[in-house]
């Protein structure tokens, strides 16, 4: 991985000025005491749907990305290993954070590693993700380090700056997954036989294009903007009315980090009120974002996305210009999807949302984030987990 500017078996920064302070006053404690409380799921009036997301047989294999995470802890030695795995249950799942210093973080960072091991994590990720899903991961990661390279801030910023953890034991049929957390790239990744869950997913850059440094011509999220204009384009005045919801965006996902609970309720269109050629337009939108998935489980998730679309929204706040900001969000029983332009933090001039900073979530409502709803069914059919439910 040359682009990370090795030297000697290493990152360039074996060691970093990091620091544990960042974050609104009280974030640290509010965001501890909401992992702590406990898992519901989002909601859409506080009661969770039951029966969504059954154990089931898929057809599909998660061999290569069991046998990838293999390779990568075959690769770490003892003591980084006791810093990197943690059981399949741990509270460590909930504590993800977008915020760039080291708030919560665990596991091991990619600064941390060799050459190799560093390598071998790549390779989970790439058998975890598209094509498409890992090129935009690794985009993000050398945006942040052009983020470093604007603003000199090394504690802050870097393309090493990113955690990884492995949750329990690698396995064919019993549950299992991993985690990478960092600036703009969180990724909660479970894994029980063939079924997967890639949620909470957290994606986003400031800036979304490169336009200096080493990895100039580097850009993401284009196509997020795109397909989103071009599914509020394609509705007539009239949907638009029941569609829109703010004039303007307010520069905020509503199911980021520390919001595992969170009762959010439909809003803006149904699917119902569209026409069929709409349905299609929303489809290629929802497809976009689960098809960061590993192709042949994103089908398997878009199956299950498609058994609800009575029940999907579509809602929409600002403006549908090509150079408009805004936010828009899809949401049913099975997926939400969020996409909104932010205000400026590592160019704090600017002060309302600009076109410069995108963040993107995808949540898995009523109990099913980081694969809860599926550990919970596991526990309760096998015997020797009797009363961990």
């Amino acid at each position: 991985m040359t682009d990370l500017n090795q030297t000697s078996g290493v990152f360039r920064y074996p060691t970093r000025p990091l620091h544990r302070k960042g974050g609104s006053p009280g974030y640290l404690e509010n965001s501890l005491a909401a992992a702590a409380e406990p898992f519901k799921g989002i909601t859409t009036d506080g009661k969770v749907i039951p029966g969504l997301f059954p154990i089931q047989q898929t057809g599909v294999s998660t061999r290569p990305i069991k046998e990838a995470a293999e390779a990568f802890l075959a690769s770490l030695k003892a003591e980084q290993r006791a810093k990197t795995v943690f059981p399949v249950d741990t509270p460590e799942w909930r504590k993800w954070s977008n915020i760039h210093p080291t708030l919560m973080r665990h596991g091991i960072p990619l600064f941390e590693m060799s050459d190799t091991q560093r390598d071998r994590a790549f390779a989970l990720l790439r058998e975890s993700l598209s094509a498409e899903g890992f090129q935009t991961a690794r985009d993000v990661m050398r945006l942040n380090e052009t983020v470093l390279e604007m603003t000199g801030r090394l504690a802050e910023y870097g393309e090493d700056l990113y955690w990884l953890s492995i949750m329990g034991t690698p396995s064919a049929g019993d549950p299992w997954g991993w985690q990478i957390d960092g600036h703009h790239l969180n990724i909660n990744y479970f894994i029980l036989g063939g079924q997967v869950v890639m949620t909470p997913a957290f994606l986003g850059s400031e800036p979304v294009h490169a336009t200096t440094g080493r990895y100039a011509g580097t850009r993401v999220f284009t196509a997020d903007e795109n397909r989103g204009l071009a599914m509020i384009r394609a509705l007539s005045s009239e949907q638009r009315a029941k569609t829109i919801i703010a004039a303007e965006s307010k520069g905020e996902v509503l199911t980021a980090a520390f919001r595992d609970n969170l009762v959010l309720d439909y809003t803006g269109i149904g699917y119902d009120d569209l026409a069929s050629a709409q349905h299609e337009t929303l489809l290629h939108l929802i497809q976009l974002h689960v098809g960061r998935m590993r192709p042949d489980h994103a089908e398997v998730k878009m199956a299950e996305v498609k058994r609800h679309l009575r029940d999907t929204h579509f809602c929409w706040m600002g403006g549908i210009e090509d150079d408009s900001v805004f936010y828009y969000r899809v949401q049913s029983p099975v997926i939400i999807i969020e996409f909104d332009h932010q205000r400026g933090i590592a160019f704090r001039q600017y002060v309302k949302p600009y076109k410069d900073h995108i963040h993107v979530v995808v949540r898995t409502p009523n109990g099913n984030d980081y694969g809860k709803d599926l550990l919970r069914q596991h526990y309760q059919q096998s015997r020797h987990h009797a009363g961990r439910v």
